[in-house]
């Protein structure tokens, strides 16, 4: 775990917080990515990266082929 202490400043109209390069790259993040914010009770707020669930056709299709190859033998024996 990695602890770290950033200071709210002015930007814009807004505040905010500046995530430098290090930082993003230790949480494995980017630019564009989307964050979930959540506040806790007692003020704790916690970041969780929101993850793209989609899947291209390709990744798919080997999906469920390396489905029916694993399970062949139970599948046949269902239908």
């Amino acid at each position: 775990m990695f602890s770290i202490v950033k200071t709210i400043k002015k930007i814009g109209n807004s505040k905010g917080i500046i995530l430098d390069a290090a930082f993003l790259e230790m949480a494995h993040l980017k630019e564009g990515d989307q964050l979930s914010v959540t506040i806790h009770e007692g003020g704790t707020i916690t970041f969780t990266p929101v993850k793209d669930r989609t899947v291209d056709d390709e990744s798919f299709d080997q999906a469920i082929e390396s489905v029916l190859e694993d399970y062949s033998d139970t599948l046949t024996k269902l239908s």
